[in-house]
């Protein structure tokens, strides 16, 4: 990170974001051109590198991406489903190979056949309807999914209107920030984004720093293929989300707030920008919020296709124009985050609980779950389930319940389920059994809770082939700035592939670079890689064996 270069996009802060600025204009032929490069890094005093550097990271702003019409989903869930290949072959008779490109993951992992165009997404049977999609018909080829809850419905609920917000969040402002802080203290709830770190821990950390201006920023990157829970609750439960963000800024002193959306999820962008306005409508957004003397103002940002977003300090060098690279902490973002200033990074699903703590007392919310793992949790089901869909279920809720009772079991035999996206555990079917919904059960497993998204792994699919995609995704996807994860995802995606063409591996080897991936690498991206690795080489042995030395 370069202080100077985020205190440079600081100037203009958030209303006149360098970032947003560049997405807009990749908009228009599917990549900024070099003069406009130019005149961005003038307008914000940095150098052209800057602006090109940046642009060149992202999928969507690539040189590459000119003249790309269509994007099909290689997301994992699509790939184990073996939807597309057809899809690709259905599109090619309409577009052009240049007009078609990629993205990871469009959420539909429900139904797979997943492909963006024209700024929706699309999947299931809407393949067979292109005629009338290209055509731009009124017909709805929308998706459905299945949302159900085993308990208490905590996110899935009755939608919180505008005027439900305002009324609620009265209540915030009758009790103070203190209150509201020890509510969520009590609750004990801890952050659904895979680190289950306590969100109550974050904020304290972030309030007690002297600096007046501050951020509150929602990490709605959710790039996990398997996952699209953050996807539910931004486009049918926004106003969660929202509440959750003002009440984290009134706690910390924060006057800002960003939702950054992966752009592969255009109709989260629609709508939470819809829900924004509809608080603007009745003064719940600007100055003096609910008559009081806090200020509050929504920014929704739309990303341009990166999967280290997710990683909270690449979101933030995004926010600021900088190319996602990945920050050395300490200093962490409650002490300097975006622009430099204490920020607040928290993920769609740990902010959406807030208004039931704040509604029901974060006493009520630590009865729900367990011990150390309190609430509930959202966990999606790929269509390899035969009730495939988005469940909300308590923490530690039996995980052999969820899938053999909740999901009904698979459709076709199963060999293990991927829990957690691409840095999650791979879990044997055999070992399901023995697993409870929380982050203790799972890591006592040695398996990674995570995002709780869950990607299966077919009998018919070898599973080489599937590590092989593993390492190819972390390569695709490192931001290149620590060798570890950059430099050693490509050398075991090299290992694999050379044994899948009868050069064996060395176990020393892979075991090895394992190793330096866990621990050298900066971030979860690299480090996370090998506990899948490490769960398939252990549970697979026999299937793996003959890649082997």
């Amino acid at each position: 990170m370069s202080e100077n270069l985020s205190a440079l996009s600081g100037r203009k802060g958030l209303e006149d974001n360098l970032f947003e600025q560049l997405v807009e204009k990749s908009k228009v032929t599917g990549s900024p051109d070099n003069k406009e490069l130019k005149a961005l890094a003038e307008k914000y005093l940095m150098g052209n590198a800057i602006t090109y550097g940046t642009a060149s990271f992202y999928d969507f702003m690539k040189k590459e991406h000119e003249g790309v019409k269509v994007h099909v989903c290689n997301g994992s869930a699509c790939m184990v489903a073996g939807t597309q290949d057809s899809v690709k072959g259905k599109l090619s008779r309409h577009f052009k190979d240049a007009e078609v490109g990629h993205m990871c993951c469009l959420g539909r992992c429900h139904e797979n056949s997943a492909f963006n165009y024209n700024g929706t997404n699309y999947s299931g049977d809407a393949i067979n309807h292109l005629e009338e999609i290209v055509k731009d018909t009124d017909k709805d080829l929308s998706d459905n999914y299945s949302v159900g809850a085993t308990g208490e419905r905590v996110l899935t609920g009755e939608a919180m209107t505008a005027q439900q917000f305002k009324d609620e969040f009265s209540k915030i402002l009758a009790n103070g920030p203190e209150w509201a802080l020890e509510q969520i203290k009590a609750s004990n709830i801890r952050g659904r984004g895979g680190a289950g770190f306590p969100m109550s821990f974050k904020l304290n950390a972030c309030r007690n720093e002297p600096e007046p201006q501050k951020f509150i920023v929602c990490n709605a990157d959710e790039g996990d293929p398997g996952a699209y829970s953050d996807r539910y609750l931004l486009e049918e439960q926004p106003m969660l989300v929202l509440f959750g963000m003002m009440t984290a800024g009134y706690i910390v002193g924060a006057d800002h707030g960003a939702v950054y959306i992966r752009g592969e999820y255009p109709e989260s962008v629609r709508a939470c920008t819809e829900a924004v306005e509809a608080l603007e409508a009745i003064d719940m957004h600007g100055d003096n919020i609910g008559g009081s003397d806090f200020n509050y103002r929504f920014k929704v940002i739309e990303g341009a296709g990166a999967y280290i977003c997710g990683e909270e300090t690449a979101l933030l060098s995004s926010l600021e124009g900088q190319r996602p690279e990945v920050r050395v902490r300490p200093p962490f973002p409650a002490q300097k985050g975006l622009f430099n200033k204490p920020t607040i990074v928290n993920n769609v699903e740990t902010l959406a609980a807030v208004p039931w703590i704040i509604r029901n007392g974060g006493d009520q919310y630590a009865k729900l779950g367990t011990e150390k793992s309190t609430g509930t949790k959202l966990v999606c089901l790929d269509s390899f389930f035969n009730k495939p869909g988005m469940y909300e279920v308590e923490m530690g809720h039996s995980f052999k319940d969820l899938v053999y009772e909740t999901g009904g079991g698979f459709k076709e035999p199963v060999k293990a389920v991927h829990v957690g996206g691409p840095l999650g555990g791979i879990v044997p079917t055999h070992k399901i059994d023995d697993l409870n919904l929380d982050f203790e059960s799972f890591a006592n497993g040695g398996f990674l809770l995570g995002h709780a998204g869950i990607v299966s792994v077919p009998e018919k699919f070898p599973m080489i082939e599937y590590l092989e995609h593993l390492f190819e995704f972390t390569a695709d996807e490192s931001c290149g700035k620590c060798f570890p994860c950059s430099i050693g995802s490509v050398r075991g995606k090299e290992m694999i592939a050379n044994s899948r063409n009868g050069e064996k591996m060395d176990r020393q080897l892979m075991d090895d670079l394992l190793e330096t991936l866990e621990i050298g690498s900066l971030c979860a991206l690299g480090g996370g890689l090998p506990l899948g690795i490490k769960n398939a080489l252990q549970y697979f042995k026999e299937e793996l064996r003959s890649y082997f030395l």
